[in-house]
C-alpha cells in the first residue's frame, strides 16, 4: 500500500499545518493496521480465527449452489461453498476395520465394496481451510461433557462417524459402549476425559409410533406435535445437542394424533407433510427455549442429507440409482429431487425465530456438498437385515440402499464442520 503524500506547508511558522498531520498519522496507522491483520490471517489460515462468521440463520437457503458464498472477505467463510478435492494422502481419517465400533449398516469395505476412492476427498470450502481434526483436542473440549446427537439413522451415522474419528487414540480399557432407555439412548464413553458421544433415536424429533430404535417401520407414520418430553428428558443436560429430522417425512400427508397412543379418545386426523413438519419443529423449539441452559448448552441444526435413488436426475439411465456408481456429480450446483427447499425453509424460519428469542441454534447446511456425492453410499455393500429374494439377487439395484453413507466418507466431513463451529464460532 502506498502511504499518503505528505506536503511542506509554511503555516505561522510551523513547517506541517495541522491538518496533514492528522491525515499523515491516519494513513501510518491504516496501514500498520492492514499490515498487522495480514500476518494475523496468514499465521492463521488452516486454522481459523474465532471470527469464522458462518451466521446460524444467515439465510442457508441462498447457500443450496456450492457457488454462492456468503462471504469473500478473510474474517468470514461459508464453509458450506466449496468443492471436494482428492486427497489420498490425508484421507480417509480412520480406516474402517480400525474402528472398533463401526456398524455393519455403513462398513462398505467389510461387505465386498472394492473400488475405495469414496473414502479420500476431502471438502475445500471456497475462502478458508477447515481445521484438521484433531481426536485429543475434541474430547479435552468435551471433558466432563455430553455431546449428543439426535434424530434419526442418519444423524446415527454421523455418530459413528465422530465416534470411530477419535476410538482409535483411545486404549481398549479407556473406552465403553452401552444402551440405554429401551436402546433408544446408545453411549460412547472416554472415560479418562469423563466425556460421552451419545446418539438418541427420535426420527421425527416428537413423539411418533416410530419411537422403537428397532421396529419403527409401520405404514401409517403418526406423530404427536405437541408431545415432546418423553424424549427430551434424555437431552436435558447435555453440553453439545446436534440434531436432525428429515428423511422421515418425506410422504404426502401425516397422521396426527391429538392425545396419547393407546388412549380411546385420541383424535387422528391427516394434515399436509410440510404444516404438520412446521408444527413438530415449532415445539422443539419451544422446548428449547425454555429448557436449554444458554450459558451451557450449544446447539447444532444438521440440514438434509441427500439420496441417490433416481439415476436420471444426474444424467443417468433412467430406472437406475447409486448402484455402481463410482464418481461424483461433476455439475457444480446439481440439486436432487429428493430435498426439500420447501422443509429447509420451514427450518431456517424456525431457527430465525428462536435466535429473535435469544437462542442461537446453528445451521450445519450439509446438503449441497453431499448432494455431489452420489458414489458415498452403501448400495448394496452392508448387512442385510432379511434374506435377500431371488428376484433381489438377480436385480442388485434394487435393494441398494442409496440413502445412508459408507464409513469413513461423507459423514465424517459433516463432523470436521462440526469440529470447526465447536473450536472456532
Amino acid at each position: 500500500m502506498k502511504m499518503a503524500k505528505t506536503q511542506q506547508v509554511m503555516v505561522g511558522g510551523s513547517s506541517w499545518g495541522i491538518r496533514n498531520i492528522f491525515h499523515s498519522l491516519v494513513a501510518i496507522l491504516t496501514t500498520l493496521l492492514l499490515l498487522t491483520t495480514t500476518i494475523y490471517v496468514r499465521h492463521d489460515r488452516g486454522h481459523l480465527s474465532p471470527t469464522i462468521n458462518a451466521s446460524s440463520n444467515s439465510s442457508f437457503s441462498s447457500s443450496f449452489s456450492s457457488s454462492s458464498s456468503s462471504s469473500s472477505s478473510s474474517s468470514k467463510c461459508d464453509f458450506f461453498s466449496g468443492k471436494w478435492v482428492f486427497d489420498n494422502q490425508s484421507y480417509p481419517l480412520y480406516k474402517e476395520q480400525q474402528c472398533s465400533f463401526m456398524s455393519d449398516q455403513l462398513a462398505c469395505e467389510k461387505f465386498g465394496r472394492k473400488d475405495l476412492s469414496y473414502q479420500n476427498w476431502r471438502w475445500q470450502p471456497n475462502h478458508c481451510d477447515l481445521p484438521r481434526f484433531n481426536a485429543t483436542a475434541l474430547l479435552e473440549r468435551l471433558r466432563n461433557k455430553r455431546l449428543v446427537f439426535v434424530g434419526d439413522s442418519l444423524i446415527r451415522g454421523q455418530w459413528v462417524s465422530m465416534v470411530c474419528l477419535v476410538d482409535s487414540i483411545l486404549p481398549k480399557t479407556l473406552k465403553s459402549m452401552h444402551s440405554t432407555a429401551n436402546a433408544s439412548l446408545n453411549i460412547f464413553k472416554a472415560k479418562e476425559y469423563k466425556a460421552s458421544i451419545e446418539h438418541y433415536w427420535s426420527p421425527l424429533l416428537v413423539e411418533s409410533n416410530s419411537d422403537d430404535p428397532v421396529n419403527h417401520k409401520v405404514v401409517e407414520r403418526t406423530v404427536r406435535v405437541k408431545a415432546i418430553e418423553k424424549h427430551a428428558k434424555y437431552w436435558t443436560d447435555a453440553d453439545f445437542l446436534v440434531f436432525n429430522t428429515y428423511l422421515w417425512w418425506r410422504r404426502p400427508v401425516m397422521n396426527v394424533l391429538w392425545g396419547s397412543f393407546g388412549d380411546p379418545d385420541g383424535v387422528y386426523k391427516g394434515v399436509e407433510m410440510l404444516r404438520v413438519y412446521e408444527m413438530a419443529l415449532r415445539t422443539w423449539s419451544d422446548w428449547l427455549e425454555v429448557h436449554v441452559n444458554r450459558n451451557k448448552t450449544r446447539l447444532f441444526f444438521v440440514s438434509m442429507s441427500p439420496t441417490h435413488e433416481r439415476a436420471e436426475e444426474w444424467g443417468a439411465g433412467k430406472g437406475n440409482n447409486c448402484y455402481n456408481e463410482t464418481d461424483m456429480i461433476a455439475e457444480e450446483g446439481y440439486w436432487g429431487k429428493g430435498s426439500d427447499p420447501k422443509m429447509m425453509r420451514v427450518v431456517e424460519n424456525v431457527l430465525d425465530d428462536l435466535k429473535e428469542r435469544g437462542l442461537n441454534v446453528q445451521m450445519l447446511n450439509i446438503t449441497q456438498l453431499s448432494e455431489y456425492r452420489k458414489e458415498g453410499h452403501p448400495s448394496i455393500y452392508r448387512k442385510q437385515w432379511n434374506s435377500l429374494t431371488q428376484e433381489q439377487i438377480a436385480n442388485p439395484k434394487s435393494y441398494a440402499d442409496c440413502i445412508h453413507w459408507c464409513l469413513p466418507g461423507v459423514p465424517d466431513v459433516w463432523n470436521e464442520l462440526l469440529y470447526a463451529y465447536i473450536f472456532y464460532q
